[in-house]
């Protein structure tokens, strides 16, 4: 009896320090489910300490391209009425200094899911201060700029130019032009030779541009300027859905090549997504919409 009686203490005293924190899983850059890039978001109370490790382990549980943790900022703020919040992003291998859409997919989590009343939300991260707005019926971002500069490149096959974004370390590839979007986006790089062969840069993107008939349009027929794909496997993404962040780089690759400041796109991922980019000075406005998909808890 009194060994009954110990182990029932133990499970309820297990059971009172168990904790569990909401999940939350928006598809950025995408008007329905299942398209865009997925993204998991934390929205962490302020009295709920996470260490670094834990937040790690959520994000490899999670097992998207990044799970992201919004915070309020002071004990009076909540997730209602705030306006500025915390915010941090893990890969399933790492922390990551900035990331676009999972930045989108947390401003649409407080407006969308939790009901955040603010027309703008600002998060403080390691990038800076970030701002997202309500833009209609999507949601604009203000990134800074990556300046790229030409690269010399050896005579390769297929490749027109090559760019560099030291404040990043994104490298940018551009492909010849003339091939159809549907070749585009069947189009193979050997990830693990890249990831051999390149050091200290953290993403590589490939970009193209071609015609409306060779397919480079929405569903609607709208021509984009560009298109562009995404790798990442230094950070545990081989392929990135789509990439806000690096939008901030091809805004300002293609303005020097088009000489021009707004920007229709799509990344041509399986999922893809589309996006509208304005460069204005040293910073780029960054517009798509996002889905909200899952809503649950994780209990830690």
């Amino acid at each position: 009896m009194e060994t009954d009686v110990l182990s029932l203490a133990r499970t309820a005293a297990s059971a009172t320090t168990k904790r569990e924190l909401r999940v939350i899983t928006a598809d950025a850059f995408a008007s329905k489910p299942f398209t865009g890039n997925p993204a998991a978001i934390c929205p962490v109370p302020f009295d709920m300490e996470l260490s670094k490790e834990t937040m790690q382990d959520i994000a490899m549980e999670m097992s998207l391209a990044e799970t992201a943790y919004v915070r309020p900022l002071t004990p009076s703020d909540n997730f209602k009425s705030g306006s500025r919040f915390g915010l941090r992003w893990f890969t399933p291998v790492m922390e990551v200094e900035i990331c676009g859409h999972a930045t989108l997919a947390s401003a649409a989590v407080l407006f969308y899911g939790l009901g955040n009343e603010s027309k703008a939300i600002t998060f403080d991260t390691l990038s800076g201060e970030l701002i997202v707005r309500r833009d209609g019926d999507s949601l604009s971002m203000d990134f800074p700029v990556g300046v790229t500069e030409p690269k010399s490149v050896s005579n390769t096959p297929g490749v027109r130019e090559v760019a560099w974004c030291s404040s990043m370390r994104y490298l940018v590839v551009r492909l010849n032009d003339g091939m159809t979007r549907s070749e585009f986006e069947k189009w193979r790089c050997d990830i693990a030779a890249i990831e051999r062969s390149l050091t200290g840069v953290q993403i590589v993107l490939v970009t193209t541009r071609g015609t409306p008939d060779q397919g480079y349009v929405d569903d609607q027929s709208v021509a984009y300027d560009f298109v562009s794909r995404c790798f990442a496997p230094w950070s545990g993404v081989p392929e990135d859905p789509v990439t806000g962040s690096a939008q901030c780089v091809l805004a300002h690759y293609w303005s020097l090549q088009l000489g021009k400041k707004e920007f229709y796109t799509r990344q041509c991922s399986k999922r893809g997504g589309d996006i509208r980019l304005r460069l204005d000075g040293d910073r780029v406005h960054i517009t798509g919409k996002a889905t909200l998909v899952l809503d649950g808890t994780i209990t830690l």
